[in-house]
């Protein structure tokens, strides 16, 4: 820089700073007593934070809208590192494709689960199509307001179907509405194992959210773990028992019989294509037979392009089990409570259920 071009800066900065102290005078110092009280105010709020807080994972920022918070309120945020975690990464990929393949009809694409569910929209319709309930509530809302009101009406009807199944409430309107990522994947985990949805929830997903509190005044912080899904047994296992759990469980027995008249019905039909089953939860695994079951019982020749007639892969007998499922609802049957991957994993009861609904339907035809 020439010596000229580094006398005007230095002239042009303290005429910078001569305005300055001349504004801030003609207040009578009060904007400067105030920013130094609030830098106090700040370094005193932050000794107390690192006494608080000790445990305060670093890189983690406390944006100022988190610590504007009520006397006994709260808010939890993600931590950055269990944002990157793969099984977690993988957890919000299930979900976000499972949602777009319910709402497909619907013309709705969601691509982050924090941006597309908090106003209550997507939430809405995923719960109406599950459950097949028209909610009161306005189909479009810009405001906050309005937002929260449709949300509210989504959760109170989400709440009373999950509740008396013994699900715990670990979501809100607050934290669904600011984007709190925990409570929004929370909320569709429960509602894809209570609709029994055909996907496979990754296990034992867990992450650590920072939990800010304010007691006294004084903002308190602690690092939490958070479960998100446990097994896939456990989670099932919150399902309403049926009678093939009493049957498995208490009488063993006639477990047999059951199988028995099942693979008397089935070999009934599949005679009819020179095919046999002696071992229903294998034989009916990889979805084949449950196609051409179905094909059989509803007089109709499935395309062999619609599935894998010698599926390898769990994804190929995945899509078989699921299209055998499409076909059952097509011909009037109420959605299979099993998923396509338990029947794939050779879950017994899974197996049962399905094709006792085929008998109970189809056992008078020919």
């Amino acid at each position: 820089m020439s010596g000229t071009a580094t006398t005007a800066a230095n002239t042009q900065s303290a005429k910078m700073k001569k305005e300055e102290s001349s504004f801030l005078g003609k207040l009578g110092g009060t904007l400067a007593r105030r920013k130094k009280s609030k830098e106090v105010s700040d370094l005193h709020e932050e000794g107390k934070n690192a006494i608080n807080a000790p445990m305060l994972p670093t890189g983690m920022d406390i944006h100022p809208e988190d610590t504007l918070l009520e006397e006994n309120a709260e808010r939890i945020m993600l931590d950055p590192t269990s944002r990157e975690n793969l099984k977690f990464k993988d957890l919000l990929k299930v979900l976000i494709d499972w949602i777009n393949s319910e709402l497909e009809e619907d013309r709705i694409i969601v691509k982050d689960l924090e941006e597309d569910c908090y106003d209550g929209q997507v939430l809405q319709k995923l719960f109406e199509k599950l459950s097949g309930r028209k909610l009161n509530v306005a189909e479009v809302t810009q405001s906050e307001i309005g937002q929260k009101q449709k949300l509210q009406t989504v959760l109170e009807a989400v709440n009373e179907t999950l509740r008396p199944h013994g699900w715990s409430i670990e979501w809100s309107v607050d934290s669904i509405h600011s984007k709190n990522l925990v409570a929004i994947v929370y909320l569709l985990v429960a509602l894809a194992m209570h609709f029994q949805a055909p996907i496979r929830l990754p296990e034992h997903v867990s992450v650590q959210v920072v939990v800010v509190k304010k007691r006294e005044g004084i903002l308190q912080t602690a690092l939490v773990t958070k479960e998100l899904t446990s097994t896939t047994e456990m989670m099932l296992g919150r399902f309403e028992r049926d009678a093939f759990d009493t049957l498995l469980d208490h009488a063993p027995d006639k477990l047999n019989v059951v199988k028995t008249s099942l693979i008397t019905f089935v070999n009934k039909h599949l005679n009819k294509l020179n095919l046999e089953v002696t071992e229903l939860e294998s034989q009916f695994a990889d979805g084949v037979y449950l196609i051409l079951l179905m094909g059989l019982l509803e007089n109709y020749f499935v395309p062999l392009y619609n599935f894998f007639l010698t599926p390898e892969s769990f994804e190929q007998k995945v899509h078989n089990v699921a299209f055998a499922f499409e076909l059952m609802q097509d011909g009037g049957l109420k959605k299979p409570k099993a998923r396509p991957e338990d029947v794939v994993n050779l879950n017994l009861k899974s197996t049962l259920r399905v094709l006792y609904n085929l008998f109970t339907n189809y056992k008078n035809s020919e």
